[in-house]
């Protein structure tokens, strides 16, 4: 894929780095051209000194051919400008913007500009971690209304049916690894110690799994 990312700051560089390392092309923007030194001597893609929302920088990145474009710069009306512009002008498929403010993240994702809140994420971590330290998240959709997290079948659930477990609209159990191999289960599927369990749930009911998990 090619991919602009603007911002080399430090999530702009460890996105760029990683991208790099995974083959594809990477087109990194930022205005401080002394940022450029914070990727890796490994990094092979192109570095342009310029604002990420600028017409003429952004087609010098390529963003013509772009197949996805990341604004993470640390300023909220860069970051979203960049994206609009890329997403309303370019028409790249994959635009997201890093915003600070969570009202502001809320209304461009209804907008049609996927966003993410940093520190409303990372409180929600490490919330998460203090209550429901069995529960591992892995990712969140939205603003975080619905996650997916992982956890190590607990005892009390050792013999128990999917069917049993899914509850329409709040939890529903999605894969299960089992020796290493992940499979998709079926309602009548019967969960076996050491199994890991992929589950969709509501940010609502994740205490209610916290209090499941301990047999009540």
């Amino acid at each position: 894929m090619k991919v602009i990312i603007v911002g080399c700051g430090r999530v702009g560089t460890e996105l760029a780095n990683l991208l790099s390392r995974e083959g594809h092309q990477v087109t990194v923007i930022d205005r401080d051209e002394t940022s450029f030194k914070r990727l890796s001597p490994s990094f092979k893609g192109e570095k342009i000194v310029g604002l990420g929302f600028d017409r003429d920088v952004l087609i010098r990145a390529g963003i013509e051919e772009a197949d996805a474009l990341a604004a993470v710069t640390s300023g909220d009306n860069h970051n979203i400008v960049s994206a609009l512009v890329a997403r309303r002008f370019f028409h790249v498929p994959r635009v997201i913007a890093r915003i600070y403010d969570e009202e502001r993240a809320r209304l461009y994702w209804k907008m049609g500009v996927p966003t993410v809140a940093p520190v409303t994420w990372t409180v929600k971590k490490i919330r998460d971690y203090i209550f429901h330290s069995e529960i591992r998240e892995t990712i969140s959709f939205g603003n975080a209304e619905v996650r997916l997290v992982e956890l190590d079948l607990p005892l009390v659930w050792e013999g128990k049916s999917i069917k049993e477990l899914n509850i329409p609209g709040e939890m529903m159990v999605i894969a299960i690894e089992r020796k290493g191999t992940a499979i998709f289960p079926l309602e009548g599927s019967k969960l076996k110690k050491g199994d890991v369990l992929h589950i969709a749930v509501t940010s609502d009911y994740i205490s209610q799994l916290e209090r499941l998990l301990k047999g009540y």
